[in-house]
């Protein structure tokens, strides 16, 4: 059985700032970029984590919690679950830790993240999604073994991502509000965490897409809920079918709210990104460009985190062609 679970505690600006020179020579400090779309538009920058050397955010995370853990643990392997992100950000921190990393990996995951587990040196067992989903509340599965690395509901993996934040406060100090992809509000909490420790003026919002969208629910029932019409679609890294009681106790002191998107607002986000700024993003880090553009984070400027590139090339082309 797994051990006992911390007590949920605020992320504080000096663990950001450890974390920050603790995984330096890891991670990329990505750039900040104008949207250019014209005045009848929000302002909107994006925060390019697609380049990222995984090409998404979760290297943040995942190179802080292995580097924080006990060399006995380390010892033993990691393993994690993942819809693709979290498991290319532990397999690569693993891999340079020289750690052995195992992917409990959602089989409808892209075959690029899928293949990029494998090619980091990632053992990767596919399972289905609610079969991934009830490993991530036990955090364990059958046969195997290792330092289980929570992708969202971990301390320091949070502190990593948080990280994040400081740089945006830095590249943009006139920021009005931050919008980020939720999947299991990790990346949401660390931005909150960072940003409203500085300037707690600025809004922090989610962003989900209408199939997957429990985080808005649980806002305006302010208690964590289920998301029963839960259906998947290529908006694979956000998104979920309910709100972990433990992330909600970390999200709602730190974020301002969820903005719902639709499928097809966020394929004409990834089609804007691509014309404008010659930008490929995956469907999660498309969110946070579609949620802004529909006013409801305000005229800017606004950030938008562009979480991910992990996208199948065929299906970029077939979702832009699309919008």
């Amino acid at each position: 059985m797994p051990e006992a679970l911390e007590p949920v505690r605020p992320i504080t600006l000096e663990e950001i700032r450890d974390a920050r020179s603790r995984i330096a020579g890891v991670v990329v400090r990505t750039p900040l970029v104008r949207l250019e779309l014209g005045p009848e538009y929000p302002e909107i920058r994006l925060k390019l984590e697609s380049l990222q050397p995984i090409n998404a955010y979760k290297l943040r995370g995942a190179a802080n919690a292995v580097a924080l853990l006990p060399e006995a643990e380390r010892a033993r392997g990691v393993w994690t679950i993942s819809a693709g992100n979290a498991g290319q950000g532990v397999a690569y921190a693993a891999r340079a830790a020289g750690v052995l990393c195992t992917v409990v990996a959602i089989e409808t995951a892209p075959t690029s993240k899928l293949e990029r587990m494998r090619a980091l040196g990632a053992r990767v067992v596919p399972v289905s999604y609610d079969v991934a989903w009830q490993a991530l509340e036990a955090r364990q599965y059958p046969g195997i073994e290792g330092t289980f690395v929570h992708p969202f509901d971990d301390h320091d993996f949070i502190a990593g991502h948080a990280t994040m934040g400081l740089e945006i406060l830095e590249d943009a100090p006139d920021v009005a509000a931050v919008v980020a992809a939720i999947g299991g509000g990790g990346l949401v909490t660390a931005l909150g965490s960072a940003i409203k420790a500085l300037r707690p003026e600025i809004d922090v919002w989610g962003a989900e897409p209408e199939t997957a969208a429990p985080a808005a629910r649980s806002f305006e029932a302010g208690a964590p809920q289920r998301f029963d019409a839960w259906e998947a679609s290529f908006v694979d890294g956000a998104g979920g079918k309910s709100v972990f009681p433990r992330m909600w106790e970390r999200m709602r002191p730190v974020v301002d709210g969820s903005i719902v998107v639709t499928l097809d607002e966020t394929r004409r986000a990834m089609r804007l990104m691509a014309e404008k700024a010659r930008v490929i993003t995956e469907g999660a880090g498309a969110l946070p460009v579609a949620a802004a553009l529909t006013g409801k984070a305000g005229p800017g400027p606004i950030v938008a985190v562009v979480s991910g590139g992990n996208i199948d090339l065929d299906t970029f082309a077939e979702l832009i062609r699309e919008a």
